[in-house]
Formats: C-alpha cells, sequence, structure tokens
C-alpha cells in the first residue's frame, strides 16, 4: 500500500510500505477513504515530538471501512462505516472507566502516527478497535464525520468543558484555526453572553463570524480593554503558541479560566509575578473522545455549524502537498485540509 512516512525533522515521503494485518485479537483493519493534515503533524515534522521515531506512518483521524478484525472484536464486522478515533482506549483501566481515555494505562491513548503507524495511509491498523472507533452513519458527510476524529472533541473536552463555558460568560479564543473554530461552535451550545476570537489571520478571523463568534480581532484594542477589566471569564488558547498563551493571561479576569488546547511545541513562560493574585484556574489535557457519541448526534441534528471547516480536499497521494497547503495556511486560507481515497 501506499502511506506518508516520517523519516526525520522536515523529511516526509509517500512510500510504498506494507499493508497492516491484525496483530492482536482487538485489532480491526480499516481502510481509509478519508484522513487528514493536523497541526500536531506539523508539530512532528518540526521535530517537536522526539518520540515518534523514522519510519512511522503519520496520521491520527480517518474515516473509512472496515475489511478485517481480530477474533476479540465484538461490535464490528468487515464493511463498517466507522470513525477512527486519534485516541486507543483498552476500556478496561481505570482511566479508561473514568472516561480519561488519554491517559490509558492498558495499552492506548495516543497511540496512531505517535507510537504506532496511523491513518496517513490506504489502510490503518486500529487497536482495541471496539473503543477506539464508531460507527458512522450514512446521512453524516465524510468530511464532516472527520471532524469528530479529533477536532470537535478536543474543542468541546479541551476547551470548553474544561473552561467550564456557561450561561452569560464572556469567551476569548485565541486561535482560529480548525479546533479553535470548532471550540465556538460548541461553546455558543451554553449559551455565552459574547464569544471574542483573536488570530493574526484576517482570513481566519472572517471564518470565525461563520461559526458564532461575536467578534473576531486582530490582538489588540479589544484584549487591551479586557486585560484593563473586568475582563474575560474564560480564556481558550488554541493558537500552540506562547504569545497566544500570554495573550490568555491578560484577558482573562480575576477568578476566571483558562483552558489551554494548543500543543506547545516551544517553552511558555507563567508570569506568576504578575498572576498570582487573581486566582485563576489553568486547565490543560489531551483530548480523550469520550464525548463523540454526543457530538455525532449534534452533527446528525445540525447543531453544530462546522461543514465550513473543511477548506480544502485532495486525493491520498497529494499528502506531501496537502501539508504544503496546511502549514502555510495564513496565506492559502486553509483551515481543515482532508485526503480522500479515489
Amino acid at each position: 500500500m501506499r502511506a506518508l512516512v516520517y523519516h526525520s525533522p522536515g523529511h516526509i515521503s509517500w512510500d510504498t510500505v506494507l499493508a497492516p494485518t491484525i496483530e492482536e485479537a482487538t485489532d480491526a483493519v480499516v481502510r481509509v477513504d478519508a484522513t487528514s493534515v493536523c497541526g500536531t503533524d506539523l508539530h512532528i515534522l518540526r521535530g517537536d515530538l522526539p518520540e515518534v521515531k523514522p519510519g512511522t506512518i503519520l496520521g491520527h483521524e480517518a474515516v473509512g471501512e472496515v475489511m478485517d478484525v481480530g477474533p476479540g472484536v465484538r461490535g464490528l464486522r468487515p464493511g463498517h462505516q466507522v470513525i477512527v478515533s486519534s485516541v486507543s482506549a483498552c476500556g478496561r483501566c481505570q482511566a479508561c472507566r473514568d472516561t480519561r481515555r488519554g491517559q490509558c494505562s492498558g495499552g492506548g491513548g495516543w497511540l496512531l502516527g505517535n507510537r504506532i503507524n496511523g491513518t496517513q495511509a490506504e489502510f490503518v491498523r486500529v487497536p482495541f478497535a471496539d473503543h477506539s472507533t464508531l460507527r458512522r452513519p450514512p446521512a453524516v458527510p465524510l468530511d464532516e464525520a472527520l471532524l469528530l476524529a479529533e477536532v470537535l472533541p478536543t474543542a468541546y473536552e479541551v476547551g470548553v468543558r474544561n473552561g467550564h463555558v456557561g450561561p452569560g460568560d464572556v469567551v476569548v479564543v485565541v486561535g482560529a484555526g480548525p479546533v479553535g473554530l470548532a471550540t465556538v461552535a460548541v461553546a455558543r451550545l451554553y449559551s455565552p453572553r459574547r464569544i471574542i476570537v483573536v488570530d493574526l489571520s484576517l482570513a481566519r478571523l472572517a471564518a470565525a463570524a461563520g461559526v458564532g463568534a461575536d467578534a473576531a480581532e486582530l490582538p489588540g484594542k479589544m484584549i487591551a480593554e479586557l486585560s484593563e477589566g473586568p475582563g474575560a471569564d474564560v480564556a481558550i488558547e488554541a493558537s500552540g503558541d506562547p504569545d497566544g498563551f500570554a495573550l490568555c493571561t491578560r484577558a482573562v479576569r480575576a477568578g476566571g479560566h483558562i483552558a489551554n488546547v494548543g500543543t506547545h511545541g516551544r517553552p511558555v513562560t507563567l508570569h506568576l509575578e504578575s498572576l498570582w493574585r487573581k486566582n485563576m484556574t489553568i486547565s490543560t489535557g489531551q483530548v480523550d473522545t469520550s464525548s463523540t457519541p454526543w457530538l455525532l448526534e449534534l452533527l446528525r441534528f445540525g447543531r453544530l455549524p462546522v461543514s465550513q471547516l473543511v477548506t480544502h480536499t485532495f486525493g491520498l497521494d497529494r499528502m506531501a502537498h496537502a501539508y504544503e497547503v496546511f502549514s502555510q495556511g495564513a496565506t492559502t486560507g486553509a483551515l481543515k485540509v482532508a485526503l480522500h481515497r479515489e
């Protein structure tokens, strides 16, 4: 089969490799009908995640058809259309029972495109398939289903839920990439008073209005006004940039919440000398995807206006070009880049 292989920082290629097979009783092999490029993939390519070994097939988001299952798989059979979760869950350990699947201690967690071969390929082996896939209803379009692999549960679990967004809140989202914009769409369900989006890209700021932002601006006057008081109830850092985190600390009110969603590949300074009196809460976390069934129902009933998040689609064999387009999103206008089997 063909797959995108990571060789070293800055070096990936679309190669011919061995197709995956069932290795454990709880595995499934899925034909990839759609996959995507994630910001975390760019961090890997830059060398920010040295635990990813040369020779690894990248990617951790996919939608496809089950081709084969191990003898221990109970809920799937060949022919089923599934969403492949970015997080693999054993379903047995205490973390999984507590819906903290990203912290799975039974051999799961973030495996695909990290510790084992991932989804940017024609086929993928999915460990713990019963707990790491979700059946895709035919009515849910391929690209919207793809957002359920990671983007939407990350926005909800790590952003909205960890940030305790509630009715009447003022919410600031720093970073208008796909996760930041998905955060806006999900936060709207909780009736905040105002959602303000901050980004350096004018194209992404324009997209923010389409998913429900009340205001969208470059870092500047509005953040300065919030920092002077009373401030935002919740600030959600979705850029993965140290300056983005600093913006959040300035915008949030005393007693407010900062929910860090972005993946930070560089050190971030926490200015406790100016923050120690603010009595605020900072949360971090990795997505668990335990909320995916609920989010799927919201998609089915049209409650999440996220179809516009997928702005570019390519064939699987144009994977390297997709990385280039996605990495230059500020100029290409790319939000989420999807790759389809042709």
